[in-house]
């Protein structure tokens, strides 16, 4: 049972739009019920597949921090007309319940191939939601770029295409390790059409900033097989363009545009982030403890008077101007923690398996590519786009201590931790023959 619910939160969390289910208690939603359900069961459960000794979690401490400066943020932030007490408890409610997943996952009881099953789910519905964008794009047609008209999949609607592309962006590079590192035909076969449905998928979120983690991401994994290959892939890159669709072209060319007299300048979207992110920094030089929780919004017009009551579009800068410089310093610091968590995976895995390898280094860079991705929006927060991956998180970890745990109970035990007198068998076994119990004939009379 545990094993089932498992593997129906992993469908269902970033499917929860789908799901209509009034539970009735304010502040209490779907996937909240879903994780209390699976917490009760998770600790009720007698049957684990655990090893004994194993290292503590690698975010263990750097989550209970943030949660922990997440909570002061709350006390500090006063009161906001834009935000009723109901949704400040909400809202610090949501920062601390998805990262909450990590540890049930981490510590979720199953074994080896369970985990691996896990995993691969986890990279299945990221596929199936982007068959889902992939459907919407094609229904609104890709002749010409229309704001309104941007695919999500199961995330919403346009105004979450930006979030939408950032999620198939993250986890495009696991598959794309699988598929250039495991040497299963049938599984490469599968997570190429996997690449190429999240690729799809990103390109009709027209969310540039998708596009570029994409590129960045494939381009690292294919330097770690070789830079030729990483070369060959940018040339055959700029020889597709052309086939693109018109709307995807039109978009990357908003970027830049040209105004009445000929100077080059950045498109509006650009620009009022740079405006936001000056008015952020005078934010945090007149508090630098920070705003508190969920009041970025509520001043950023006090330094920024246009852009009143806009997000902040950059995760790193909303922390920093509502939780101070020891709340981004802590998230700095769960980042690389997440990293070391593909380090630990990588020794963990005996040498030639290329199924630990591809893990390995396709959680690195969806890590990689999650950080880029609070750069130019702030989806940390959000959790239809980031329970995925902390989920992913807990059980590529898992995945690593249960390896580590097999490669253990393979090793043979070394002379220096045997008994002494076994030590000394296994050293001179030709005196050990004459020597009574130690394999020798026994001196002791016989009845």
């Amino acid at each position: 049972m545990l094993y089932l619910l498992l593997a129906l939160a992993i469908v269902l969390l970033p499917n929860a739009l789908h799901v209509s289910l009034d539970t009735g208690i304010p502040g209490l939603n779907f996937s909240n019920l879903l994780f209390l359900v699976l917490l009760v069961v998770l600790l009720f459960s007698t049957r684990s597949a655990s090893p004994r000794h194993q290292p503590p979690s690698k975010l263990g401490a750097p989550l209970l921090v943030f949660f922990a400066i997440l909570g002061l943020g709350y006390f500090t932030a006063g009161p906001s007309e834009m935000m009723t007490p109901l949704e400040d408890v909400t809202r610090l409610k949501n920062a601390i319940f998805y990262p909450l997943l990590y540890f049930v996952f981490r510590h979720c009881k199953q074994d080896l191939t369970r985990t691996r099953q896990l995993i691969t789910l986890v990279v299945i519905v990221a596929a199936v939601a982007a068959v889902e964008a992939i459907s919407q794009g094609l229904s609104y047609g890709i002749g010409e770029y229309v704001e309104t008209q941007r695919a999500t999949g199961p995330f919403g609607d346009a105004n979450m295409a930006n979030r939408a592309g950032v999620f198939y962006a993250m986890f495009l590079p696991m598959l794309a390790a699988i598929a250039v590192f495991d040497r299963r035909k049938a599984v490469r076969v599968a997570c190429v059409i996997g690449c190429l449905l999240l690729a799809g998928a990103i390109l009709l979120t027209y969310s540039r900033q998708s596009y570029l983690i994409a590129l960045l991401g494939l381009l690292i994994l294919l330097m770690h097989r070789s830079i030729a290959a990483a070369l060959l892939a940018s040339v055959l890159l700029v020889a597709t363009v052309s086939y693109l669709p018109a709307s995807v072209v039109q978009r990357v060319e908003e970027t830049r545009r040209v105004d009445a007299t000929g100077a080059a300048t950045v498109d509006n979207s650009t620009s009022s982030r740079l405006e936001i992110w000056d008015g952020a920094y005078k934010m945090w030089k007149e508090n630098p403890g920070g705003v508190g929780l969920g009041r970025f919004t509520t001043h950023i017009g006090d330094y920024a008077p246009e852009y009143h009551g806009r997000d902040a579009h950059n995760a790193y800068v909303l922390i920093w101007a509502e939780l101070g410089l020891i709340g981004v310093l802590v998230v700095f610091w769960l980042l690389w923690r997440m990293w070391s968590i593909s380090k630990f995976v990588r020794r963990a895995s005996p040498p030639g398996d290329s199924e630990g390898h591809a893990i390995a280094l396709g959680f690195k860079i969806t890590v990689f590519s999650m950080a880029l991705s609070n750069v130019y929006g702030s989806p940390f927060y959000e959790g239809l786009i980031m329970a995925s991956f902390w989920i992913l998180c807990g059980l590529v970890e898992r995945y690593g201590v249960l390896k580590a745990a097999a490669v253990t109970a393979q090793e043979p035990v070394p002379a220096s931790a045997m008994w002494p007198m076994a030590r000394v068998v296994d050293r001179f076994p030709l005196a050990a023959r004459t020597m009574p119990g130690l394999g020798g004939p026994s001196r002791l009379p016989q009845n």
